[in-house]
């Protein structure tokens, strides 16, 4: 499935501006017009991305983003008619990953929203080393791979690419997505290139496409790793 994000603000006419540009990039979108209802659809849905504007009723941007923390690393952006550097660093303090100014562009939010998105699949727990479903193993300060206990040799890139679906289990990943944090956020290439380097991958692990073993393709969407069955 796509990625999921919660927008809130209290102005009806910002929401649907939001909602409708990142509806656009097949993101899945859920709104709150307050803190409370923030709260409430973050528990129900577990969103992939929260983007939250400060001023509300209820419950404020501040106690939102506090309240997150508590239970959630999910990337959040503070969405803000404040100018004041006092608030852009109270929201960072608090736990807030990015921050975005009214009146903006819905260009820079949308990359923004790339960007926050990218980190967070990228990233691994702090501690993790090694990342592991049946049969297959990474090693990822050894950079090696094995499967069924024979090594695969990868490419650089390879390697990136089935670490970062495995690190992600069971979420599908877009093309646009893998092609962003494998090959970089400026890389001018074309999605065909995740589908190239995910053809070799099956290769090397001597996948069928039709029934694979780990890397499932979800058409019109993207790819995903799931535990063999």
């Amino acid at each position: 499935m796509p990625e999921k994000i919660l927008v809130v603000d209290d102005e009806q006419a910002i929401l649907e501006l939001i909602k409708f540009n990142l509806k656009r990039e097949d993101w899945q979108v859920v709104t709150a017009l307050d803190g409370d209802e923030a709260m409430r659809l973050f528990k129900l849905e577990k969103p992939d991305l929260v983007i939250l504007d400060i001023m509300m009723p209820l419950k404020d941007g501040w106690a939102v983003c506090r309240e997150i923390r508590e239970v959630s690393t999910v990337p959040i952006i503070m969405l803000t008619a404040k100018e004041a550097e006092a608030d852009k660093i109270k929201g960072l303090e608090m736990g807030a990953d990015d921050y975005i100014t009214k009146p903006f562009s819905p260009k820079e939010l949308i990359a923004r929203v790339r960007a926050n998105l990218r980190r967070a699949a990228q990233a691994g727990p702090p501690s993790e080393h090694v990342v592991t479903l049946e049969g297959l193993r990474i090693d990822i300060d050894r950079h090696m791979v094995t499967l069924d206990d024979e090594p695969l040799v990868l490419t650089p890139k390879e390697f990136d690419l089935l670490l970062l679906l495995a690190r992600n289990k069971g979420r599908v990943l877009s093309r646009d997505m893998l092609l962003e944090t494998v090959w970089g956020y400026d890389y001018g290439g074309e999605t065909r290139t995740v589908d190239v380097h995910i053809r070799r991958l099956r290769q090397k692990m001597n996948e069928d496409p039709t029934r694979p073993r780990y890397i499932h393709t979800v058409h019109g969407v993207g790819y995903k790793v799931e535990e063999p069955k």
